[in-house]
């Protein structure tokens, strides 16, 4: 281990150095100023993002790794952003979440960094911030709730709030059961347990090798949540005392392990977005081709809502997503490593597929060609995304009249109207909503700001 970034806060006895270990010191001993890695548990936990509201907990057992393997822990609370309440997305602020969090740990006298996120923006938020700066790091997910239950079935709170909902509407769900389900629906700590946005980027951090081996998708309320947070904590550490950085771990390999593993458990397309984002901020040169390009041909083998039947809870019960990787890795790239050292190969190795209804067999998929469809026309110019494991197989190829909106309030207004001219064949436009597109930044292929400018949020939504 060489020198290590906090000493240029704390090494020597100078009044700089003085005043930065006397401003720390409030009991701490001078050995903590010695020679062990600093490392900040970037912690997103916030009562207003009901997702992350338990990482104070996983922060703890992160804490007690670190001071085992030798480093001082020290929490840093960050921007949280919590996509059920913010308004009206939480996607408007996650290039600032990402900013803020980038000066944070470039300010500060860290030399690594433990990343805990869960709900949809924060693991890219924190990914991006850490890339920017290259130091050290490994991630936690705060992992998904457990499996809600209602009239004696599973529900899901990323999908069937959307069907319930429509029940009430079509009459055929009364508003007390509608609300009766809301309290069974939430039923424990942790982010949606659908395949949605959250659950995806929990798994791309680990496909991008940034996690411990099997610690995606283990259940927020599970006890080896903490068993791996402990662990994770003392990898900061070891990563710092082998220098072993971000950019050094994710590479064009571990891209093209994420979009594959993207394909095969049928994630959310908003994945897409965040891993361009991640890559715009490495300088790795990852464009929406390579989704259609290397996604060609996967096979979906996870049957998890929204274009399945079953939960994360399930998934993780049946073997997690290293069962998954398992029965492909011959998509995979061999030379991608993880935060371990090892390659992503090697640690999907044996892992073993306990119930062959939530991850089917490489030979009886659920969909045989899965990848993220990338479409180009008039209607996207720039490129649009189709996600075909949650799309009917009629819609695939489909011909119909285009019932346009022209913004969120012209949709409200307009959508209930039994005047509407609309059919069962009809495609549903919402346009004018969003980012003008890629002509925003005309230098976004070659910008080497790698995502700081406030111009890049129009081409990494």
């Amino acid at each position: 281990m060489g020198r290590l970034r906090s000493e240029e806060w704390y090494a020597g006895d100078d009044r700089n150095a003085y005043l930065h270990r006397a401003w720390m010191r409030r009991g701490v001993p001078s050995s903590a100023f010695s020679g062990r890695p600093q490392i900040a548990i970037a912690n997103t936990a916030s009562d207003l993002t009901p997702c992350n509201s338990h990482l104070n907990e996983v922060a703890d057992a992160v804490q007690r790794g670190v001071y085992e393997a030798g480093g001082i822990p020290l929490n840093l609370p960050v921007v949280s952003l919590g996509e059920t309440q913010v308004r009206p997305t939480a996607m408007l602020w996650r290039n600032m979440a990402a900013m803020a969090m980038e000066e944070m740990f470039r300010a500060n006298p860290i030399d690594g960094l433990v990343l805990l996120g869960g709900c949809d923006k924060t693991i890219p938020a924190l990914l991006m911030a850490t890339a920017s700066i290259d130091l050290p790091a490994v991630v936690i997910s705060g992992g998904p709730m457990l499996n809600g239950t209602f009239r004696g079935q599973a529900l899901g709170c990323g999908t069937d709030v959307w069907r319930l909902s429509e029940e009430v509407r079509a009459g055929t769900l009364s508003s007390e059961l509608f609300l009766r389900s809301e309290s069974s629906m939430i039923r424990s700590r942790g982010h949606c347990n659908t395949m949605g946005t959250a659950s995806s980027m929990s798994i791309m951090a680990e496909a991008l090798g940034m996690t411990i081996a099997g610690l995606a998708g283990t259940p927020a309320a599970d006890s080896r949540l903490l068993e791996g947070a402990h662990e994770s904590g003392r990898l900061a550490v070891e990563l710092v005392q082998q220098g072993r950085t971000i950019s050094q771990v994710i590479t064009r390999a571990s891209f093209h392990n994420a979009i594959v593993t993207l394909a095969a458990i049928g994630g959310s397309t908003n994945a897409v977005v965040h891993l361009l984002a991640i890559a715009g901020r490495l300088g790795i040169d990852v464009r929406l081709e390579d989704f259609d390009r290397i996604g060609t041909g996967v096979p979906l083998l996870v049957n998890l809502q929204p274009a399945g039947r079953y939960l994360m809870e399930d998934l993780f019960r049946a073997g997690g997503p290293l069962a998954v990787l398992a029965q492909i890795p011959d998509l995979l790239d061999p030379t991608a490593i993880t935060v371990t050292g090892g390659t992503l190969v090697d640690a999907v190795d044996g892992h073993p597929v306990w119930d062959a209804d939530v991850i089917t067999p490489r030979e009886q998929p659920l969909q045989e060609d899965a990848g993220i469809a990338v479409l180009r026309g008039n209607l996207a110019p720039h490129g649009a995304i189709v996600k075909p494991a949650a799309a009917s197989p009629e819609l695939l190829v489909h011909r119909g009249p285009a019932v346009v909106f022209d913004s969120v309030e012209d949709l409200h207004a307009r959508i209930d109207d039994p005047a509407l001219s609309v059919t069962p064949d009809s495609v549903l436009v919402l346009r004018g909503c969003g980012p003008k597109g890629y002509p925003a930044c005309p230098k976004w292929r070659t910008c080497r700001c790698h995502g700081r400018c406030s111009r890049w949020a129009f081409v990494t939504w």
